[in-house]
């Protein structure tokens, strides 16, 4: 469930908020009625960029032990290839 609170309730509800991340779910906070931030627990964190962590060491890795480099064209054509097949 989308949990949205204002972030005056970061201050003020602090544990609520704490409790509200705790089923990994993010809390967005909103200033005037806009979207400001959204706060999530450490783990949830950890699962939205881990994947990318790794796909990034993997790259070095690759760059390190090939001389082989791909243009910005041949990466996103490929990219594009994909996302149109779907």
């Amino acid at each position: 469930m989308i949990r949205i609170r204002p972030v005056s309730d970061l201050r003020n509800k602090f544990p609520e908020i704490e409790r509200d991340i705790s089923t990994g779910d993010p809390v967005y906070l909103t200033k005037n009625g806009y979207g400001t931030m959204v706060v999530m627990g450490i783990e949830a964190y950890a699962r939205l960029v881990d994947p990318v962590e790794r796909a990034l060491d993997e790259a070095d890795k690759q760059a390190r032990t090939t001389s082989e480099r791909l243009s910005h064209e041949a990466v996103f054509g490929t990219l594009r290839g994909l996302v149109d097949e779907k």
